[in-house]
C-alpha cells in the first residue's frame, strides 16, 4: 500500500510538473522574496545565465572558461586539454562535450586499489592523455611522458565522458537535508546511498562549510565533490594541469597545489616542475603551484585573508550562474502522456520528479525560492555491470559500481549518454541500466513501442 501510494504521488508530481510548465514558462517572481520563481522564468535559450545575474560579470567569466592556456601558463606537465570550454562545449559553452576522459584500478582479494599510496604511486585512477612532450626550461631540455595504463592493473581504459553543467549553482545551493529526504522516499530496492565528505575547498560564503564539517557530495560522475569551487579547482588541476592555491578564512587551501607528473615519474632537475608557469617563493606554497593568491594572513594587521585563484573564482560564477535548460513545450499532449509512463516504469525512483526549491537567501547568490526540475536525487546507486568499476583505495567491488543518479534535464541536448558515453541515443542508455536500475529497464522492455516512444517524448522535454 506505501509502495503504490508513494507511486501515484510521484506520478502526479511529475504530471504537475508538465502542467506548471506549459502554464507558467513565463512566470516572473521575486527571486529573493517569499514569492516562488519558477526554474524557467527569465530563461529563454540555453547558455543563459539565471534571472539577476551581472551580464558583465557572466560574460567576462564564461571568457575566461572558454579560454586555451598554454605550457607558460601552467598547462601540464599531463592534462587533458586546454580550456574547459574545449570539453565543455554541446550545443553551447558549459554543455556537455565529446572527449572521454580514461581511468583504470586493480582489484586484489575484492578490495579496489588506486594506484595513490607510497608502495606503488601512479598518481591515482586519471590517465591523463596529453604531455607537455619536449620543450626547453632554461638550459635544461625535458622531456614528459604520456600516461600509460599500469601492467598490473585489472580494471581498464574505463571512459568518463564531459557533464553538463547547467543549473549546478542551484544544486550547490540545496541543503544537505533535502538530498536525505530525496532517498528516504525512494523504494528499498532502489534507494540510494547519500555520501559525505569534508569539501577540498569550502565555500566561505556558506557558514556550514568548513575544513571540520561534512558536506553531501553531489558533483560529478561518482559524487565526487561536494560544492562548485572544489569541483572547478579538481577539473582545472586534473583535467587542464594547472595547479592553485588559495585562502580559506586565513587558512591556506592547498588540495589543488601540486601538479600531477607522468604516472607520477619523478622529473628531472631544472625542467620547472612540467611546466613553464612562474615559480612561487612565498612560504608555505609549493614552489611549483601554477598560480597562487599568496599568504593568507595579512602581514601588516594578521587578518585572516579569504580569496580565491582568480580563475577558480570566475569558473565557479559561470557554473553557478548558469541557468538550467528551458523545457521543450512544443506537444504537452505526448509530454503528459509520457510522463505518466516514465513515473510506471518506476524511472522517478531514482530519476526524482520532486520539485527543488532553493532557499530564501542562497549562499551564492543565486535566486531564492527558485523551483527546478533536474530530475535526479544526486544519490549514488549500484548499477551492476553498468558500474564503472572505479573508485577509492580500499572501496569494494560493490562501491566501485555505485554511479551518481544523472539529472535529466536537457536530455535532448546531448550526443551521448551513460557515464562513457557508449550510448548514442536515450534508448540505449535505458536499455543499459543494471543493478538498482535493472527493474526500470525491464519495466521499459516490456512497454509498447508507442509506450516508449511517449517515456522518450517526455525525457526530451526536460
Amino acid at each position: 500500500m506505501q509502495r503504490n501510494l508513494k507511486s501515484i504521488t510521484l506520478s502526479s508530481l511529475t504530471l504537475a510538473f508538465a502542467g506548471c510548465l506549459s502554464a507558467d514558462a513565463g512566470h516572473d517572481g521575486d527571486a529573493q522574496g517569499a514569492q516562488t520563481q519558477r526554474g524557467s522564468a527569465g530563461v529563454t535559450a540555453l547558455g543563459d545565465p539565471l534571472p539577476g545575474t551581472d551580464p558583465v560579470a557572466f560574460a567576462a567569466a564564461r571568457d575566461n572558461f572558454a579560454e586555451e592556456e598554454d605550457i607558460t601558463d601552467g598547462i601540464g606537465p599531463v592534462f587533458n586539454e586546454k580550456a574547459c570550454g574545449n570539453c565543455h562545449t554541446t550545443p553551447v559553452v558549459g554543455g556537455s562535450g565529446n572527449q572521454i576522459e580514461r581511468r583504470f584500478g586493480k582489484v586484489e582479494k575484492g578490495i579496489f586499489y588506486g594506484y595513490d599510496q607510497p608502495y606503488d604511486n601512479q598518481g591515482g585512477t586519471l590517465r591523463q592523455l596529453f604531455s607537455n612532450e619536449t620543450y626547453q626550461s632554461g638550459a635544461a631540455s625535458c622531456s614528459i611522458p604520456v600516461e600509460r595504463e599500469p601492467a598490473d592493473a585489472t580494471v581498464h581504459n574505463v571512459g568518463r565522458r564531459t557533464l553538463p553543467l547547467f543549473g549546478l549553482g542551484l544544486v550547490d545551493a540545496m541543503p544537505d537535508a533535502f538530498f536525505d529526504l530525496l532517498v528516504a522516499i525512494e523504494p528499498a530496492a532502489q534507494r540510494g546511498t547519500v555520501l559525505r565528505r569534508i569539501p577540498d575547498f569550502p565555500d566561505s560564503r556558506d557558514p556550514n562549510q568548513s575544513f571540520t564539517r561534512q558536506r553531501v557530495q553531489r558533483f560529478g560522475i561518482k559524487n565526487q565533490q561536494t560544492n562548485l569551487v572544489s569541483f572547478a579547482g579538481d577539473a582545472y588541476l586534473n583535467e587542464m594541469g594547472i595547479s592553485t592555491q588559495s585562502c580559506f578564512r586565513g587558512q591556506s587551501v592547498l588540495a589543488f597545489a601540486l601538479d600531477n607528473q607522468s604516472n607520477n615519474t619523478r622529473l628531472a632537475d631544472g625542467c620547472n616542475g612540467g611546466d613553464l608557469a612562474p615559480v612561487q617563493t612565498a612560504d608555505g606554497i609549493p614552489t611549483y603551484t601554477d598560480d597562487a593568491v599568496g599568504p593568507c594572513t595579512d602581514p601588516a594587521t594578521g587578518a585572516a585573508i579569504d580569496e580565491v585563484q582568480d580563475d577558480l573564482a570566475n569558473f565557479t560564477l559561470f557554473m553557478e550562474r548558469l541557468a538550467p535548460p528551458p523545457p521543450d513545450l512544443s506537444d504537452p499532449v505526448a509530454t503528459g502522456l509520457g510522463a505518466v509512463v516514465f513515473a510506471n516504469a518506476g524511472c522517478v525512483n531514482c530519476h526524482s520528479p520532486l520539485p527543488f526549491v532553493t532557499p530564501p537567501r542562497p549562499f551564492n547568490g543565486v535566486p531564492g525560492n527558485y523551483v527546478f526540475f533536474p530530475f535526479s536525487d544526486f544519490a549514488v546507486h549500484d548499477m551492476g555491470s553498468l558500474g564503472d568499476g572505479i573508485g577509492n583505495t580500499g572501496d569494494t567491488v560493490a562501491a566501485t559500481r555505485r554511479m551518481r543518479t544523472a539529472p535529466l534535464w536537457g536530455a535532448r541536448f546531448n550526443t551521448q549518454f551513460l557515464h562513457d558515453g557508449r550510448a548514442k541515443t536515450l534508448r540505449a542508455a535505458i536499455v543499459a541500466h543494471d543493478g538498482q536500475g535493472r527493474a526500470s529497464r525491464d519495466a521499459f522492455a516490456r512497454l509498447s513501442t508507442s509506450d516508449q516512444n511517449l517515456l522518450i517524448r517526455f525525457v526530451n522535454s526536460l
